[in-house]
């Protein structure tokens, strides 16, 4: 039996759900992580940790350690 377009979309859409699902929730800690992170990242550069080192400990990118930097002594 053939299915039809709308019957393989809502297979592939159950197949999406729950993978979705799962990947929204880990956005969610990696956000509320990032919130804690940032500004033990931000005191390491400014006290000169090398951003390859801070990469190595935190999986936090160089230029993302630089602009949280750059965001805390503008505001």
């Amino acid at each position: 039996m053939t299915q039809t377009p709308a019957q393989l979309r809502a297979k592939a859409e159950a197949a999406l759900e729950p993978l979705g699902a799962k990947r929204i929730k880990l956005l969610a800690q990696l956000e509320a992580l990032d919130a804690e992170i940032r500004p033990v990242v931000v005191e390491a550069v400014r006290m000169e940790v090398p951003y390859r080192r801070i990469r190595e400990l935190t999986g936090v990118s160089p230029n993302t350690s630089a602009a949280w930097r750059k965001a805390s002594d503008a505001g």
